[in-house]
C-alpha cells in the first residue's frame, strides 16, 4: 500500500491533542474553549509572554493565536517560537479581527500556517483545527519513520548526525556546554552467543527504555541508537560534572535490572559509559563522538561497568 494511502487508512485518535489558545480577552478564550472542549485538551494563555512559558511546559500540538495583544503581540510571539528549534515546528493559526491584505501577509511572514477571522465561526474553527492536526500527525509519523530506530524506538544515527552539530554550535555560542555520553553494553557478543539473538534484541530494547525512562529527566535530553549495542545520549546545557552524575545514574539503573549474563564478570548485564563535553572539542560532531569513544575505551580497559569522564 502506498505510504499516503496507509496514513489515510490509519484510525487517528486526536482526543489527546493539546490546543493552546492565546488571547488577552478571556471571553474570546471561552468561546473557543466551548467549541473545542471535549474533542481536544484545551490550554489557555492571556499574553504572548505567558504563551512562551506554557509552550515549554506543555508542548502543544497546535496554537490558536490572537494577532493584536498588549505587550508581546501574536506576530512577535510566533516569530519567537519559530526561532527556537524546540518549538519551531508547532503550527500556529492566527485569529484576526482584520481583513486587510497587509495583516494577512504579516501572519504568513511571521510563520503562521493559517488564519481565522473574527467573529469565529465554530464550524470553521473545528474543521481548520482538525485539518491541521491531521497534517501534523501525518508529518510526525513520517519523521518518526525517518528518524527512529525500528528495533528500540529511540532516535537513530541519522537524527544524531543532523542534530548534534546544532547543539555543538549552541554550546559554542552560549558557552553553556552540551555533554555527550557514549554507552556500550558490556560483553554483548557473549550474551548473544549464550542466550540467542532474539533475547539480545529484547535486551537492546530494555536497555534503551531504561536509559530513556530512568536516566533522562529533561525534555531536551535525548538518546540515539548509535549502532549495534552502542547508544549516544545528548545532554544540552550540562557540564561534565552534571553529565557524569547522569551517566552514573544510568549505569546503576541498568545494573539494577538484574538481567542474567553468566558470561560477564558481574553475572548480570552491565554497561560502560564514556563522557565528554562539546566545548572541549573542535566544532565537529565526529570529534565530539570520538572523544567520548576514547573515554568509553578507558572505561572498558579499566574493568567495564563504570563511567569514565
Amino acid at each position: 500500500m502506498p505510504l499516503k494511502s496507509w496514513l489515510r487508512s490509519k484510525e487517528i485518535d486526536l482526543s489527546h491533542a493539546k490546543i493552546l489558545v492565546v488571547d488577552d480577552q478571556p471571553v474570546n478564550i471561552q468561546a473557543i474553549y466551548s467549541s473545542l472542549n471535549g474533542s481536544y485538551v484545551v490550554l489557555a494563555a492571556t499574553s504572548g509572554e505567558e504563551a512562551l512559558d506554557l509552550v515549554v511546559k506543555e508542548n502543544p500540538d497546535l496554537i490558536l493565536m490572537d494577532v493584536v495583544m498588549p505587550g508581546l503581540s501574536g506576530l512577535d510571539t510566533c516569530r519567537t517560537l519559530k526561532l527556537q528549534e524546540e518549538t519551531s515546528e508547532i503550527p500556529v493559526i492566527f485569529i484576526t479581527g482584520s481583513d486587510s491584505p497587509e495583516e494577512e501577509n504579516d501572519c504568513w511572514d511571521s510563520g503562521g500556517i493559517d488564519f481565522i477571522s473574527k467573529p469565529v465561526n465554530p464550524m470553521t474553527l473545528r474543521n481548520r483545527v482538525k485539518s491541521h492536526l491531521m497534517l501534523k500527525y501525518q508529518k510526525d509519523m513520517l519523521l518518526k519513520m525517518v528518524y527512529v530506530d525500528g528495533l528500540t524506538g529511540v532516535f537513530n544515527r541519522r537524527y544524531l548526525d543532523e542534530h548534534l552539530i546544532k547543539h555543538i554550535h549552541l554550546a559554542k555560542r552560549t558557552q553553556r556546554d552540551t555533554s555527550v555520553l557514549l554507552i556500550d553494553i558490556d560483553f554483548f557478543k557473549q550474551f548473544n552467543d549464550r542466550y540467542g539473538h532474539v533475547e539480545g534484541d529484547a535486551i537492546l530494547k530494555k536497555v534503551a527504555a531504561t536509559i530513556q525512562n530512568e536516566g533522562l529527566k529533561r525534555m531536551s535530553d535525548f538518546i540515539v541508537r548509535y549502532g549495534g549495542e552502542e547508544f549516544v545520549v545528548i545532554l544540552p546545557e550540562t557540564d561534565l560534572a552534571g553529565a557524569e552524575q547522569v551517566a552514573e545514574r544510568i549505569r546503576q539503573e541498568v545494573q539494577l535490572l538484574s538481567i542474567e549474563h553468566l558470561d560477564s564478570n558481574f553475572n548480570v548485564l552491565t554497561i560502560s559509559i564514556g563522557v565528554t563535553g562539546c566545548l572541549s572539542q573542535d566544532m565537529d560532531s565526529r570529534a565530539v563522538v570520538d572523544a567520548a569513544d576514547k573515554k568509553l575505551y578507558q572505561a572498558k580497559i579499566s574493568g567495564r561497568n563504570r563511567v569514565c569522564a
